[in-house]
């Protein structure tokens, strides 16, 4: 059975594979993010609109950024003009961080989650000693500062201990490892930076991660939103693009945030929009950078979510 949406609305949740049966028309079609869905589906919800009157309500889900141009758009209705879909009316829908945009998926019950969270337990399970060294989390594609980074955090004052998610972020902190083992031996032979390479997590343990941490180095757009959630000082990876258009997408970022000048210049750093120098890692600034992005998260929290947002949206649409 098809759950129901609020205020009546159908949400048949389909995902298209080669020969699966049409699932029966619901009042709303969402395709995300760019990726275009089956035209079989698409024929089969417009015979449906059209034979049964329906009032139906097509949402192109897009992207998450914080350039002006989403608030522009977002909402906007788009007439289909060609393919199966032809006539019906499609609608721009677009996620992002102020009160003209579609918001950010946040759950009901996260605040709570989050206020009753004891980290030390949770680190404890993951193998992380109750030392008193400073944990950093690492989920970031392959950025050319990251062995620069590592050599730095090697020869800081402070300790530091690095939880490493699993993937494409261990097998780019292991090659930077072997390189800088074979280009500076000893560099870290004080063992002032600590490994721990971690499993593959569920969401609710990647939180958990987030929120144990000092400082969270995350990558794309799911985990930059729940970064923000955690309310810790994190530096964000956008997805790297042959045309450079993250690095717009980064200044647009940092720019609505008011982000504060030693959190933008680790951030141009770690996206490669500037080349990285010794006294950049030595300028990160925890207390200020927690400061600015709790100051952010308050405010986002004054807006309503995405979800919310998305139904309301379909309900006034319909």
């Amino acid at each position: 059975m098809a759950p129901e949406g609020r205020d009546g609305v159908d949400v048949i949740p389909w995902s298209a594979q080669v020969g699966d049966p049409m699932p029966p028309a619901a009042d709303v079609l969402v395709e995300a993010f760019g990726c275009e869905i089956n035209p079989e589906l698409i024929a089969n919800y417009a015979s449906s609109v059209r034979s049964r009157a329906l009032n139906h309500c097509w949402i192109n889900l897009e992207y998450l950024s914080a350039e002006s141009y989403v608030e522009r758009c977002h909402g906007l209705p788009s007439p289909v003009q060609h393919g199966p879909g032809g006539g019906l009316l499609k609608f721009f829908y677009y996620p992002g961080y102020t009160p003209s945009t579609g918001g950010l998926l946040r759950e009901p019950d996260l605040a709570r989650r989050q206020q009753h969270f004891q980290p030390q337990p949770w680190l404890a399970r993951i193998g992380v000693p109750a030392d008193g060294v400073r944990c950093f989390s690492l989920f970031c594609y392959e950025p050319a500062a990251l062995g620069p980074w590592l050599l730095a955090l090697a020869q800081d004052g402070s300790a530091t201990r690095l939880l490493v998610t699993a993937g494409r972020s261990t097998a780019a902190v292991r090659a930077e490892i072997a390189r800088l083992d074979g280009a500076c031996p000893g560099w870290n032979c004080d063992g002032r930076l600590k490994f721990i390479f971690l499993p593959l997590l569920t969401q609710t343990d990647f939180d958990h991660l987030l929120w144990s941490c000092e400082l969270n180095l995350v990558r794309g757009e799911d985990s930059l939103v729940r970064a923000m959630w955690a309310g810790r000082p994190f530096v964000w990876q956008a997805y790297p693009q042959s045309d450079e258009a993250h690095h717009a997408k980064l200044k647009a970022l940092l720019d609505r945030m008011d982000a504060p000048t030693s959190l933008r210049a680790f951030h141009q750093a770690w996206n490669g929009v500037v080349e990285a120098s010794p006294a950049l890692w030595q300028g990160i600034a925890l207390p200020e950078w927690a400061a600015a992005v709790q100051g952010w998260r308050e405010n986002l929290l004054r807006q309503e979510d995405l979800v919310s947002q998305l139904l309301r949206f379909v309900s006034e649409t319909t």
